[in-house]
């Protein structure tokens, strides 16, 4: 009768009794130490669960941030291009800027074929540039691992190379390469292939797979190799919302006068960036399961302290205590093991996530090891984004609060005089 009366003295001095004892049975030391430690499985598995998640969702957006920076940052985000090939590039140009999501524009000519130097060939593809432009929507200039964009001079017939196609033949800066056009020309010797040697007076290195099939010359020998000369294909546009591309893009082709029509990168590489998109949510559905888990364990230790309690919980009822008063005791203590799991995860996950980039590289540098080297980036990117942590603490916190009513209504419905019998 000790903890009836105890319980009949605090109950008028605090008001939330529910509140008031499931506080206590979370403090208290249990006889039972099989359920103590139970709950301790379930705060940690609930750390465990939403530090996962926290980390894992933000390495893969660092790694979805940097395909877009370093393979959109690269190609096309839009384009806008003449059903034939454009006279005033210029004034496609600066009509295309006076849209309010197009942050820069600037001409371009494609061309593809094949590179050979000493017997090595590989395919390759050149885009014509204005090197005065083309810093307004690519990030080669940040990248140049050799020479600069202005060796591009008009009729010098120069050429910038991706790493990757530079290794693959063997070239350095001063070295001569012959571009290998697929058209062919009939001559009194017969049908020869067109060619064009340039000389290489940079290299470049994005550390994406642009390396390996992407290279830059001037925009007027591309024209002159097209036979368009003084003219360019298309207008590439850099965008402020590159999930806009499409809208943007048709939006500014149909203003300008004269036919035009539009393109942009979702048709190139829409599919790696839904791929990624596919990929993150089934991780974090599976993940979710590690939440799942740790709520099923709140459900045994509650289920196992609504067993141990039967007598408390018959004399609380005896005092006046409702089936109600009863289940919000449970609830508040499943709870409370629910919030701090939670909220031990989310601080453990954001300090990983902001840190692991740092971890990885110093696990580089003391083991000699290089852990990214076959990915298209040298190190490993984390994005922490606030939408991700809100998502993944809401979810956590409700599932764990879901857990706690089993348990809880279990315990309403006991009766006192059934669980007094052999006290």
């Amino acid at each position: 009768m000790k903890s009836a009366h105890c319980y009949g003295l605090i109950a008028p001095m605090f008001k939330p009794l529910s509140l008031f004892v499931g506080m206590r049975y979370t403090r208290a030391k249990r006889r039972n130490h099989f359920i103590s430690f139970i709950s301790m499985t379930s705060i940690m598995g609930l750390t465990l669960g939403v530090t996962v998640l926290i980390v894992v969702l933000s390495v893969m957006n660092g790694f979805d941030r940097e395909l877009q920076v370093r393979i959109l940052g690269m190609v096309s985000q839009a384009s806008v291009l003449g059903y034939d090939p454009i006279t005033d590039w210029k004034y496609v140009a600066d009509e295309a800027e006076k849209h309010p999501n197009v942050t820069g524009a600037a001409p371009f000519t494609q061309l593809q074929g094949m590179l050979s130097h000493k017997g090595e060939v590989t395919g390759a593809f050149l885009t014509g540039i204005e090197p005065n432009y083309e810093d307004k929507v690519s990030i080669i200039s940040d990248h140049m691992r050799v020479g600069t964009l202005s060796t591009l001079n008009d009729a010098k017939y120069n050429i910038i190379l991706g790493a990757g196609l530079a290794h693959a033949l063997s070239l350095a800066v001063g070295d001569k390469v012959t571009f290998v056009m697929p058209e062919a020309s009939v001559t009194p010797a017969g049908v020869i292939p067109r060619f064009k040697r340039f000389t290489v007076t940079g290299i470049f290195q994005v550390g994406a797979e642009v390396d390996g099939m992407m290279a830059y010359i001037h925009l007027d020998d591309a024209a002159k190799l097209m036979k368009i000369p003084g003219k360019a294909q298309g207008v590439r546009l850099k965008l402020d919302n590159l999930f806009k591309a499409t809208d943007v893009s048709w939006d500014v082709a149909s203003n300008l006068p004269g036919q035009y029509y539009a393109t942009d990168w979702t048709r190139t590489h829409g599919n790696l960036f839904q791929a990624i998109k596919l990929e993150k949510t089934m991780m974090a559905l599976l993940l979710l399961l590690i939440v799942a888990v740790a709520a099923f364990n709140i459900v045994s230790s509650l289920v196992m302290v609504v067993t141990d309690k039967k007598a408390d919980i018959a004399i609380l009822r005896t005092l006046g205590a409702s089936p109600r008063t009863v289940m919000t005791i449970f609830m508040v203590q499943g709870t409370f093991i629910g919030v701090v799991g939670v909220t031990a995860g989310t601080l453990l996950g954001v300090f990983i996530a902001l840190n692991i980039s740092d971890f990885a590289s110093w696990v580089e540098q003391t083991f000699q090891i290089a852990l990214f080297q076959q990915y298209f980036v040298n190190y490993l990117p984390s994005e922490l984004r606030r939408d991700n942590v809100v998502t993944v603490v809401s979810v956590a916190f409700v599932m764990s609060f879901l857990a706690t009513i089993y348990p809880a209504r279990k315990a309403a419905k006991i009766e006192p005089a059934e669980a007094l019998r052999y006290e």
